[in-house]
């Protein structure tokens, strides 16, 4: 990749970065319609699989939007951050490091949603949050391999 692409690469990426961090500590902490209301007791789950199963299970009451917001959505919430930290960083993270760093990270919004008893703290989000930022890596693999695939069959053709 030319320089100065990467460069500009590096700076979207940071500005898209700084945009999802903004959006998910809205919808982490203040969002109403996420039940991001104060308490006055603590919310929390600490045996894995519990929450999950429970929506599975209650997908006809609960319906299928709401199991889909809760389950896919705690996927997808930290698919970009496993996608972009490769990217902002300039280094070659490794799948072991971002999926160790998007449990910290989700770990770390746990803890401040049990702190400050906004929302719930909970190991099975802790889980699907790791599993999105692990996706969000293979997505940026997938998009890196394509792209250095295409740029190779480029420079052959010239």
């Amino acid at each position: 990749m030319k320089k100065e692409h990467r460069k500009l690469l590096h700076g979207f990426s940071w500005i898209g970065f700084i945009v999802y961090l903004v959006v998910m500590v809205y919808f982490l902490f203040f969002s109403e319609q996420m039940g991001r209301i104060p308490s006055d007791t603590y919310h929390y789950n600490l045996k894995p699989f519990t929450e999950i199963q429970r929506y599975l299970n209650n997908i006809s009451v609960l319906g299928i939007y709401n199991v889909m917001l809760n389950l896919a959505g705690n996927v997808i919430c930290f698919m970009p951050l496993g996608f972009v930290l490769p990217i902002i960083t300039n280094r070659n993270w490794g799948v072991i490091k971002v999926t160790v760093m998007s449990f910290l990270a989700s770990l770390f919004v746990e803890v401040l949603q049990l702190v400050s008893k906004l929302g719930s703290c909970d190991v099975d989000d802790m889980i699907l949050n790791t599993l999105g930022g692990f996706l969000g890596y293979l997505l940026f693999l997938m998009c890196r391999g394509i792209y250095r695939l295409s740029s190779k069959r480029k420079s052959t053709r010239n």
